[in-house]
């Protein structure tokens, strides 16, 4: 696989130009009409209708396959996400619920007022009461160092174009989910959307909640005064697939390094100048990247590449965006980051965990580690 050089989407007809899409975008006229995922898709990446390009992911599928089991709906338990003690279904979610759900990572909410929302306003023991009760017992957040203290943002006054946040919650809908549970860790089902989902944009979305913590890391200097004309710590993302979070974060004003091995396959490319290398090496070649924070957005976890990666860094931050239970979909197989780093990063403080959206039998989070020594 030669490595792309710029911005692009397999098979389009027009040349990718990811600043345009996401000055452009406009939810309300872009997403699927009818739950119509294929013409939402392909009129907005520009893909001509006899696109038969096979997304592989969680499976092997075409546009024209995924629309197919989209109108299947919940028959044959392709929306099994909930069920009772003994594994039987329970009935799916009201739409109300799966709004209140969506609605605590939209960025013209406030993520805390939200989640008290979601649980306040729950009948005692429903799904959406478990739901809520689930988020909040993860929500964690804790002073880092006397000059650092994390907090999530309140809600946004101007747009924040992101198009896989429009998708995602689009997809809650369409498809009858409504949050994680503890149960969820037992899940074994997805849903044939993912693999189109995580070719064009990437495993997990991003949220203005994590560009604002991200931001919020990049602005804590070394030790006081600040350099004049310090600009600001940059962001390392090792594994960076095909550059979503990086573009994201840079048009919040991030200095984003992009490193990707090309372990995976991508649709679409969102940036043009990702470092193909591997992630060790860059680290070891690098000075282990002090002076940078480092990201793994759903880092994988054959080969104890995680566990490699966080050995090799050797600056004070790490923020990791994966699983949050014990699936063993991200990170490490037997354990949660969170987990892996009080045994094996005793140096480093866990000081923020926040619920991302998570996809339909999955459940996501950002975690944040600081290094004690940044005090």
């Amino acid at each position: 696989m030669l490595p792309p050089k710029q911005p692009q989407t397999v098979g389009s007809s027009a040349q990718f130009d990811p600043e345009a899409f996401l000055s452009s975008w406009n939810p309300d006229d872009a997403l699927p009409q009818n739950d119509d995922l294929r013409t939402s898709i392909s009129k907005a990446f520009q893909l001509p209708a006899s696109d038969k390009y096979v997304y592989r992911a969680v499976a092997a599928v075409t546009l024209e396959q995924v629309q197919q089991v989209i109108g299947f709906g919940g028959q044959h338990g392709l929306h099994g996400w909930y069920v009772d003690d003994e594994g039987k279904q329970i009935p799916p979610p009201p739409a109300a619920d799966i709004a209140a759900y969506t609605s605590i990572f939209s960025p013209s909410t406030s993520t805390a007022s939200a989640l008290r929302a979601l649980g306040s306003n729950a009948k005692k023991d429903t799904l959406r009461a478990a739901v809520a009760a689930h988020l909040q017992s993860h929500l964690h957040l804790s002073p880092a160092t006397p000059t650092l203290s994390l907090s999530l943002p309140n809600k946004r006054k101007q747009p924040f174009a992101n198009p896989y946040y429009d998708y995602w919650a689009w997809s809650c809908r369409a498809l009858e989910w409504s949050g994680p549970v503890p149960s969820t860790a037992a899940t074994k089902i997805s849903h044939h959307v993912l693999p189109v989902f995580y070719l064009h944009f990437g495993c997990v979305v991003p949220t203005w909640d994590a560009v604002a913590l991200m931001q919020q890391l990049a602005a804590h200097a070394p030790p006081q005064p600040k350099p004049k004309g310090w600009p600001g710590r940059g962001v390392l993302e090792i594994g960076s697939g095909n550059g979503y979070w990086a573009l994201l974060l840079r048009r919040a004003g991030l200095s984003v390094t992009a490193v990707d091995n090309l372990h995976s396959e991508w649709r679409t490319m969102w940036i043009g100048d990702t470092v193909y290398e591997d992630g060790i090496k860059y680290l070891k070649q690098n000075g282990g990247a002090r002076d940078k924070i480092l990201l793994l957005v759903y880092p994988q976890v054959g080969q104890d590449f995680t566990g490699r990666v966080l050995r090799a860094y050797e600056g004070d931050y790490i923020v990791v965006a994966g699983t949050q239970n014990h699936n063993g979909y991200t990170g490490f197989q037997t354990e949660t980051i969170a987990e892996w780093m009080v045994r094996e990063k005793k140096d480093y403080q866990h000081v923020a965990q926040v619920p991302l959206p998570s996809f339909a039998g999955k459940d996501e989070a950002l975690f944040v580690f600081v290094r004690t020594r940044s005090a």
